[in-house]
C-alpha cells in the first residue's frame, strides 16, 4: 500500500514538472511582437483628357462600321431637301413649274457649301503639346491620351525617392483623413481631388534601416485612391519636388518592389 502511494505521488510530481517545462518552453518560443508605424497613402490620378490614338486595326474596324451604319441609316432632313430642291431645278428649267425667287434664296447647297467652307478653317487643337515637347513632368498638359499619377519627394532616411504621398497615421483620426492631410502636407491646398471611398485599394510594408530603429520596426503604408478635379490647378509650391508620371514612366521611376505593389492597383 505504501509503494502505490509512492509510485502514485512521484508521477503526479513527473507530470507537474512536464507541464512546467512545457509551459516554459512555449514561453520562450512564442515570437515577440513586432510594431509598426502606420502611414496613409494617396495615389492622385490626372485622367486621360482626350481619347487615345486609335491602333491601325481599330481604325479600320471603325471605318467598316461607319460604312454599314451610313448604308443602313434613312436620309437626313438635308439629304432630302437636297434631292426635293434638285428636282424643283430641273422642273423649273424644263419650263414646268414657276418658283418664287425668295423660295429659293438659300438652297441646300449653299448651306453645304457654308458648312464646308466653316469646317475648313477649323483647325483641331494638337495632340502632341509643348509639355511634350519639352518633356515637362510638373505639366498637367502633357500625355493627354494617358492616365498621370503624383509623385513627390520624400526623405526615407538619409536617402530621397519620388514616392506617392504620404503621412503617418494619427489615432484621433481615420485612415481617409489621414490620406487628406498628407496630400495637403506634401503638396498644398491648390489641388482639387475627389477620393474614391473611405477604404484602402492597396498596400505595403518597408523595414526602416536597422541603424534608425526606434520603437518600430518598419513602417505599413494603406493607399487610397483619388482623382483630380476638372479645372483644378497644379501644385503651386516652389518647394515641393514632384512629377506626373505614365505607367511606363512610373516603372522606371519606382523602386521595387514598391513599384510591384501600386502596380497592383493601378488603372
Amino acid at each position: 500500500m505504501s509503494f502505490m502511494i509512492t509510485k502514485s505521488v512521484l508521477g503526479t510530481g513527473r507530470a507537474i514538472l512536464m507541464r512546467h517545462a512545457s509551459t516554459k518552453a512555449t514561453a520562450a518560443s512564442a515570437p515577440v511582437k513586432e510594431k509598426w508605424d502606420i502611414y496613409a497613402g494617396v495615389l492622385v490620378e490626372r485622367l486621360p483628357v482626350i481619347t487615345k490614338t486609335m491602333a491601325p486595326i481599330e481604325a479600320k474596324f471603325k471605318s467598316m462600321l461607319d460604312q454599314i451604319e451610313f448604308e443602313n441609316s434613312l436620309k437626313s432632313n438635308h439629304e432630302v431637301r437636297k434631292e426635293v430642291e434638285k428636282r424643283q431645278a430641273e422642273l423649273l428649267k424644263a419650263g414646268k413649274i414657276d418658283l418664287d425667287s425668295e423660295t429659293l434664296k438659300q438652297t441646300a447647297q449653299d448651306l453645304e457649301d457654308a458648312y464646308n467652307d466653316e469646317f475648313s478653317k477649323f483647325k483641331p487643337a494638337p495632340r502632341i503639346t509643348e509639355a511634350d515637347k519639352k518633356n515637362d513632368v510638373k505639366s498637367l498638359s502633357r500625355k493627354l491620351e494617358e492616365t498621370l499619377v503624383l509623385l513627390t519627394e520624400q526623405k526615407l532616411g538619409d536617402k530621397s525617392y519620388f514616392l506617392l504621398p504620404q503621412g503617418k497615421y494619427s489615432p484621433s483620426e481615420s485612415l481617409r483623413q489621414t490620406a487628406e492631410r498628407a496630400l495637403k502636407e506634401n503638396v498644398g491646398d491648390g489641388l482639387k481631388v475627389t477620393f474614391y471611398g473611405n477604404a484602402p485599394v492597396g498596400f505595403y510594408k518597408y523595414k526602416y534601416p536597422s541603424t534608425t530603429r526606434q520603437e518600430a520596426v518598419g513602417a505599413k503604408v494603406f493607399f487610397f485612391r483619388c482623382t483630380l478635379n476638372p479645372g483644378s490647378q497644379n501644385v503651386t509650391d516652389k518647394k515641393v519636388k514632384f512629377q506626373w508620371l505614365d505607367q511606363s514612366e512610373l516603372e522606371k521611376t519606382l523602386k521595387e518592389p514598391y513599384y510591384h505593389s501600386v502596380a497592383q492597383f493601378l488603372v
